[in-house]
């Protein structure tokens, strides 16, 4: 039996941008804020989300990645209480919770650091944090050096080869399990984390969950050195959101084609079995609004992020369209203050949401989109059409990046015969072992084969 992950539609929410709440701590006390996203439960489980990954959330100084205390909740958004309440209600409507897990990193006003500024070399941490040298000194003028993470010096690296660093790191996460019952954590930097940190993390874990879920930010390198069965569950498929966007754009489909291919065919893919999680946009890149060059290219897009292997992220604003880019380092345009009300009165792009609604029903419907086999039925710059096959039956999908429509003949990859396209709730003929299908400009289909 697949484990509840394996076949999830998540929902990533930023909840200081969502929630507008104030770049740093200027309020006094704590504003419960989470309540708001009482009224998105029952949003994401319109989407067919069946999990939210929801982040970060520990008590911290700006934006949250600068963590000050990992047992709180951050009081921009609430108490503890807040959040227990939040994870209840998701799990009543069958929505799985994960949170991100900052371990690679702590704020500088974490108890440890400004304990190292007070006592310095007598400071029982001194070794909690990378490269300490009380020889050096920063642009803060702290009387020591420390190692930053990219050299950004307000969050300062923890050193995971300490054994009471491991220590309290994993009673957190113990915490986080027994006070909120969360059911996953998404490693911030997790390709900047020590591997044994990650295996004692993934065996701490499974004795406290036997299905709890760990995803890893990573965006260069092989994933597999992440995912595997001593590790974590599944990374960020960074390539593949490259591939989506500018295989649109450059009218290239050889370019995710080959990407897929790569990474998850049945003969030789390097990723094969593996989970990885598929996003088109997230906290950290622009809209993929502002990505594209044309809007027409939307329908492809998702169509492919809930139909080829992977697990389906939606950021929220997605499903409107929302626009958003990174303006320098400043990243707020990608993290907007949304109210529910407000955006489906008045969606940027209209018919948006409508499409992911659907999409959700058939992945959630379709057990070869999440354990079918890839398999590639045709390719040229423009047009693209796969087969998840899972024994006799078959999930295909088709795509178009051109502004003009298309006649296409697709090679039915099982016997069949029918098919419906179900975006449309059309069907589909099928003709000496293949389903013809006139594709409208910039058109998606997804078909089931009878």
């Amino acid at each position: 039996m697949a484990k509840w992950y394996e076949e999830a539609i998540f929902y990533h929410i930023y909840p200081l941008g969502l929630l507008g709440a104030p770049k740093t701590h200027t309020e006094e006390g704590v504003t419960h804020r989470l309540r708001e996203l009482d009224e998105w439960v029952p949003h994401m489980k319109e989407l067919g989300v069946t999990a939210t990954y929801i982040g970060p959330l520990f008590e911290s100084t700006t934006h949250g990645y600068d963590t000050k205390d990992y047992r709180q909740v951050d009081s921009r958004l609430g108490d503890n209480e807040d959040f227990r309440r939040f994870v209840k209600l998701c799990h009543d409507h069958g929505i799985r919770v994960v949170v991100d897990g900052v371990f690679n990193h702590t704020g500088r006003e974490f108890f440890a650091f400004q304990d190292i500024q007070k006592n310095r070399e007598n400071s029982p941490y001194r070794y909690w944090y990378q490269d300490v040298s009380f020889e050096g000194n920063t642009h803060y003028n702290d009387g020591f050096y420390y190692k930053a993470w990219h050299n950004c010096f307000e969050l300062a690296n923890l050193n995971l080869w300490d054994r009471g660093v491991k220590d309290y790191l994993l009673d957190v996460v113990r915490f986080w399990i027994d006070e909120f019952d969360i059911d996953g954590i998404r490693l911030d930097c997790a390709d900047c984390l020590q591997f044994d940190f990650m295996k004692e993390l993934r065996w701490v874990t499974s004795q406290k969950k036997a299905d709890f879920w760990l995803m890893g930010e990573v965006i260069h390198g092989d994933y597999a050195r992440w995912v595997n069965d001593e590790m974590l569950h599944s990374v960020t498929n960074y390539e593949l959101w490259k591939g989506l966007y500018s295989g649109h754009n450059d009218h290239n489909y050889f370019e995710i084609a080959h990407t897929i291919r790569r990474q998850f065919d049945a003969n030789g893919g390097i990723y094969k079995g593996c989970r990885l999680y598929t996003f088109v946009e997230n906290h950290d890149v622009d809209r993929i609004v502002d990505k594209l060059n044309e809007k027409g290219f939307l329908q492809s897009v998702y169509t492919l992020m809930y139909t080829l292997p992977g697990i389906p992220s939606v950021y929220y604003g997605g499903e409107w369209g929302v626009e958003g880019r990174k303006e320098g380092a400043c990243d707020d345009r990608l993290r907007p203050r949304l109210i529910l009300s407000e955006m489906e009165a008045n969606p940027p792009v209209p018919e948006l949401k409508k499409l992911l609604c659907k999409l959700g029903a058939i992945h959630q419907a379709q057990r070869a989109l999440t354990d079918g086999v890839y398999r590639e039925l045709l390719l040229t710059n423009r047009q693209y059409a796969f087969a998840r096959i899972l024994g006799n039956e078959a999930v295909v999908t088709a795509v178009n990046n051109d502004a003009n429509p298309v006649h296409m003949e697709i090679n039915c990859p099982v016997s069949a015969s029918g098919a419906q396209e179900v975006l449309t709730g059309t069907d589909a003929e099928i003709r000496d072992g293949r389903i013809i299908w006139e594709m409208p400009a910039y058109g998606s289909a997804v078909f089931i084969l009878k």
